[in-house]
């Protein structure tokens, strides 16, 4: 097949896959849910538009890997990237678990290379606490605690 047509076939799944988003985004903006609290709104809502984007992505890596028309370079890359993806995926679990094992009623990790945003439910941290979170995560993820950013969230 010409490299013209895989091109062309390429940017088509991804045009589909920004319609998806688009659509999904639009869909659940429309379905009324009930809000006990904010905190418990934003903690769902955030685990919930993470899980939707990585299964897009995932979906993406995968038709790349299944395409007889993508080449092999695309196939290895698309492997790697998929794979870099669920050990992120993993890292950020075990490392909310952590966090959430320190006494915090809930908390979200995002991995943003080299940064890593923490999210946890409480009005303030205080000094003790921001150690706690800063040594837990630096620990779980094997980063420097430069890197990390807490973020309370009520």
């Amino acid at each position: 097949m010409k490299k013209r047509t895989k091109i062309i076939i390429l940017s088509l799944m991804i045009v589909l896959l920004g319609v998806t988003g688009y659509l999904n985004i639009v869909l659940n903006n429309n379905v009324s849910q009930p809000t006990s609290t904010t905190t418990t709104s934003f903690f769902a809502s955030y685990r919930n538009d993470r899980e939707t984007s990585r299964d897009q992505q995932m979906l993406y890596y995968d038709a790349i890997i299944d395409s007889e028309t993508s080449s092999s370079e695309a196939k290895k890359k698309a492997e790697e990237s998929k794979q870099k993806l669920i050990e992120s995926m993993e890292m950020e679990l075990d490392a909310e678990t952590l966090v959430k094992a320190c006494g915090f009623t809930d908390c979200v990790i995002s991995i943003t290379d080299p940064n890593v945003n923490v999210v946890v439910e409480c009005a303030s941290i205080t000094d003790d606490e921001n150690m706690l979170i800063t040594d837990t995560v630096s620990k779980a993820l094997n980063i420097e605690p430069k890197y990390i950013v807490i973020i309370p969230a009520e």
